[in-house]
């Protein structure tokens, strides 16, 4: 396939597309599929400078999963590469994997397309040294293309190997372990937690963790894989299925509800009351457990509250709000660490959220291990999580709205980049402009506002998404109507969505 087809399938460090026939035509055909393994296979190779090799490949419960894991598993036995199928597996597994010697794999493949839609479909790849950077993928893309000359490099003469072998055990094992390993055999006999796996693959929590470590999980829902996801979006964001899981964490009486997405790289929880511990109340908790051990820099994506930043300096540390996309974050976490800056945390409010303990990977069950570590400890001094973040101020207002660009606009980026640079020049009546900001401009409102917005943007699509907080009813609003007098002028954007949000 040409460069310019399959460059629209990157997201981010992902490869990700339609993969079912609907409303939409398929963009993640077999031809880009086997070009794009193909191509993994060349990169791999050269980086490993092996010419045999062996990778992991697999997926989580989405209905394309089997026919795309049959043309991946085609495409690298004909190159000559050996594959480990491991069935129904997490993100995070199969990285860890990678770490397993008795496994025998230098790369893996997970099939996945994270929260979206059923009819989504992608490809994330990891090697030894962690998921693939967005320069990587850049690579495969081209190494990918037709016109693109590949290098001579000897491939194996004979065909690939094929094997099956799940990883899970293995993996959940590991995530036991460091729970008994801080808090002491079934340290959470006498607890109900439940679990919501959205019927993605994270149903292996309640059995293969929970169980094991002495917690009732009776009440846990939608635990059995079902790619149509015929209960709720599989979001640890979104606001059914957050709601769903408050509502029966009170109706079971648990002590914690816990909701994955559907390859279980992100996550969130709910407290015995129905209270979510979501975006920055999750942040804020995981902060005030890490910063009690030692003071250091929290790395977030662009879009947390100013309340956090306050929170997280009382606990001792600092806060550095980066850019959006989770390997935004882990890559600054990284450099602050490289460059003598203790940061033990890279966090996105959607919920990745990646720990230098563990190799900087965005792994939702290990979230939920600290946290289970945390509550089993808290329980012993007859506390409860949520006394941990009680001093999280939260605001009384919060918005996202995404405003387009019109179709005439052809190069959306460069122009979004000029918007923002006429508003930091001309500034926003009533606000003052954040003098440290690395993604977009952020304006913070005092007065009758109390509160901040933040323009940028996206980092996909051809749209600005604009975040509004305030501590006053009403104040969002206010701010929007001054944005909105402020955008006027640019024929590039559709103004619609911000028009009806003021009313």
């Amino acid at each position: 396939m040409l460069y310019d087809q399959l460059k629209r399938l990157k997201s981010g460090s992902d490869i990700r597309g339609i993969a079912v026939e609907g409303a939409s035509r398929i963009t993640l055909t077999d031809e880009a599929i086997r070009d794009i393994t193909r191509a993994f296979g060349i990169w791999l190779r050269y980086r490993i400078g092996k010419a045999r090799v062996r990778i992991a490949l697999g997926n989580d419960s989405r209905i394309s999963g089997p026919h795309i894991k049959q043309i991946v598993t085609d495409t690298l036995t004909a190159s000559g590469i050996d594959v480990l199928y491991t069935g129904l597996s997490s993100t995070p597994s199969m990285f860890l994997l990678l770490q397993d010697e008795a496994m025998g794999c230098e790369g893996s493949i997970m099939i996945t397309a994270s929260h979206l839609p059923y009819d989504r479909n992608g490809l994330k790849f990891f090697t030894k040294d962690g998921g693939l950077e967005f320069t990587d993928i850049d690579d495969i893309v081209r190494l990918a293309s037709d016109d693109f000359e590949h290098p001579c490099f000897p491939a194996p003469l004979n065909e690939g190997m094929y094997d099956e072998g799940s990883f899970m055990d293995q993996y959940s094992a590991i995530l036991v372990k460091s729970v008994e390993d801080a808090c002491g055999k079934e340290p959470l006999k006498g607890s109900k937690i439940i679990v919501d796996a959205g019927n993605g693959a994270g149903g292996f929590f309640t059995e293969k963790v929970l169980k094991p470590l002495g917690a009732d999980t009776e009440g846990s829902m939608y635990l059995n894989p079902d790619g149509m996801f015929p209960n709720h979006v599989p979001n640890p964001e979104d606001k059914k299925a957050i709601d769903g899981l408050s509502k029966q964490v009170v109706e079971v009486g648990a002590d914690l509800g816990i909701i994955f997405d559907t390859d279980v790289d992100r996550s969130a929880c709910v407290d015995k009351s129905g209270m979510e511990i979501n975006r920055n109340a999750l942040i804020a908790l995981l902060s005030a457990i890490l910063l009690a051990d030692k003071p250091g820099a929290i790395v977030t994506d662009s879009v947390t509250s100013t309340h956090l930043t306050d929170f997280i300096e009382a606990h001792g540390g600092t806060h550095i709000r980066y850019k959006r996309g989770y390997r935004n974050v882990i890559d600054k976490c990284k450099e602050l660490n490289a460059a003598g800056t203790y940061s033990p945390l890279a966090i996105e409010t959607s919920g990745h959220a990646a720990f230098m303990d563990n190799y900087f990977l965005d792994d939702g069950a290990y979230v939920i291990t600290r946290i289970l570590i945390c509550k089993s400890k808290m329980n012993q001094m007859g506390l409860h999580l949520a006394d941990l973040i009680k001093d999280l101020k939260r605001p009384v207002e919060e918005d996202e709205v995404r405003i387009s660009f019109v179709p005439e606009c052809t190069d959306f980026r460069t122009e979004g980049q000029h918007i923002i640079q006429d508003l930091m020049g001309k500034g926003l009546e009533g606000g003052v402009m954040e003098d440290v900001n690395y993604e977009g401009v952020r304006y913070n409102f005092a007065s009758d506002i109390m509160g901040w917005l933040l323009i940028r943007n996206s980092v996909h699509d051809p749209v600005m998404p604009i975040n509004f907080e305030s501590d006053i009813a009403g104040g969002n609003k206010k701010m929007a109507k001054v944005l909105l007098d402020a955008l006027r002028p640019y024929d590039s954007l559709d103004l619609t969505k911000l028009e009806e949000f003021t009313g």
